[in-house]
């Protein structure tokens, strides 16, 4: 902070903040809303201000050109999914046998974001049972649950631009947490 030439009172304050034993007070949100060419988004936000989160989200969707969409009408769009992510391509067969053993009977491994790496997406309630498959197949992972689209939209490329300006604005906000979105593209 210092290297950025932020004063020491912020400095100090915010040291003070998050040492205080009050500062448990965070809460989670979930906001949906639309995008350019029918896609939609689900960002999930962690604040301890909850005024500031709706404000700032609400700003950055509409800045963006996007719409804030009333409560449940885009989570419906999504099934939510415990999702572990491997740094390695994974065998289907051998992840199978590991989720056969530990009586895990729903299990989908795709491709991951970057190129050599795996996502597995099961049933949130098992999550962590396919976590420990995972590791004891001697993999590193990392475990979360993820809102996956159950119909993905295919978004023209001026489109999916705009949409990622939205992505991108929400993402720079210090309470978003993640943002989901349907596109396929």
């Amino acid at each position: 902070a210092k290297n950025n030439s932020v004063p020491m009172d912020n400095i100090n304050r915010a040291i003070k903040r998050a040492t205080e034993k009050d500062a448990g007070d965070f809460s989670e949100s979930t906001f949906e809303a639309y995008g350019h060419g029918g896609a939609s988004f689900i960002i999930n936000v962690l604040s301890d201000n909850a005024n500031r989160s709706t404000a700032d989200v609400r700003s950055a969707v509409v800045k963006k050109q996007g719409k804030m969409a009333e409560q449940g009408s885009v989570l419906f769009m999504y099934d939510l999914k415990g999702k572990i992510e491997i740094p390695s391509v994974v065998d289907e067969e051998e992840l199978l046998m590991a989720a056969i053993d530990a009586e895990i009977d729903d299990v989908e491994l795709v491709e991951g974001d970057e190129e050599g790496t795996s996502i597995v997406y099961t049933d949130p309630k098992v999550t962590g049972a396919m976590f420990d498959a995972v590791k004891g197949m001697g993999l590193e992972a990392k475990m979360s649950l993820s809102h996956v689209s159950k119909a993905p939209v295919e978004c023209s490329e001026e489109d999916f631009e705009k949409n990622m300006a939205i992505i991108d604005a929400l993402e720079e906000l210090d309470d978003v947490d993640s943002v989901e979105h349907n596109m396929s593209n």
